[in-house]
């Protein structure tokens, strides 16, 4: 596959995952949507296993490589679920867009991977704006909202931290293997929030939402991973990041278009600030160039 038909899918996938999301849910239920999915997913990778004459490890650090995954295809995907039923399709990906920040963040912090320089900082306080507004809009329509929106933002949250930790913990297993494990490792914890919920089975689910279900399970969890990490090891970084850029604005416009989502101003302004601290964050530093110096076990910053 070329690398820019694996780009356009990706950009593709992640914008319409917002959106079948929300329909996923609407005769079947937020668990029955996510469970369902998931269990598909795993069904897909058993079968790219078997064709690729492949089993999975089973080791401790493996082990360990698919709980840390599991935060991400349980946790994350559970809030995810959850706060879908109460914001607009479209609002998923807005938050999601501030992943690169959060998960950089979270790499300085965890990591210690480099120093804060002014250009991230002014990013990190533009994507701050941006979801305040977004969460004022969310209070001017109701608690249900807000825990809607709070919801995603900790599945945001969630993602993040379970990406940042997978590199920490990182050992020789293969992307392929570390979905398919934390799927498997997830699949229990669906169980017992099933049992806990006492969730009924829908008497019906519409042709709209298992649809839904399919695709994300095919697409969404298993297809869009293989294509991102392909094109990750292809392209830039740099370019790679222009992604959440654009899967905001066009999930908002196919919520708009396809499930007649209304868009108030205050969500456009939350996204262009959202959108523009995560491009100062990634490439502020082609502007303004700053480079972090140690000065007495300290950091300071100096310009050119």
């Amino acid at each position: 596959m070329s690398v820019p038909a694996a780009y356009l899918g990706i950009v593709l996938i992640w914008s319409t995952t917002p959106l079948a999301i929300k329909w996923s849910g609407e005769s079947a239920g937020f668990l029955v949507g996510v469970s369902l999915r998931m269990f598909i997913s795993v069904l897909v990778c058993a079968l790219i296993m078997s064709f690729m004459t492949r089993r999975l490890q089973w080791h401790r650090e493996a082990l360990k490589v698919y709980f840390v995954a599991s935060i991400g295809i349980f946790g994350s995907m559970l809030s995810v679920y959850w706060g879908a039923q109460f914001v607009e399709s479209g609002l998923i990906s807005v938050i999601f867009g501030l992943t690169p920040i959060v998960t950089g963040l979270f790499a300085i912090i965890w990591l210690k991977e480099e120093a804060f320089s002014i250009t991230k900082a002014i990013g990190l306080i533009l994507g701050i704006a941006g979801i305040a507004i977004i969460f004022l809009r969310g209070v001017s329509f109701g608690n249900l909202s807000i825990m809607g929106i709070s919801a995603i933002f900790v599945a945001m949250l969630l993602h993040s931290g379970s990406t940042v930790w997978m590199k920490q913990v990182q050992a020789n297993i293969k992307s392929l293997d570390a979905v398919y494990g934390g799927l498997l490792v997830s699949m229990p914890m669906y169980a017992i929030v099933w049992l806990l919920l006492d969730q009924p089975w829908p008497e019906t689910i519409s042709e709209r939402s298992l649809i839904s279900i399919s695709y994300l399970g095919l697409m969404g969890s298993v297809v869009g991973f293989m294509l991102f990490y392909y094109v990750l090891q292809n392209i830039s970084a740099s370019r790679v990041g222009l992604i959440p850029l654009l899967t905001p604005v066009l999930a908002l416009l196919l919520g708009s278009h396809f499930n007649h989502e209304v868009i108030p101003l205050t969500v456009w302004l939350g996204t262009g600030l959202i959108l523009l601290g995560m491009s100062v964050y990634q490439w502020g530093h082609h502007i303004v160039r700053v480079n972090p110096v140690a000065v007495d076990g300290a950091v300071e910053t100096e310009y050119d």
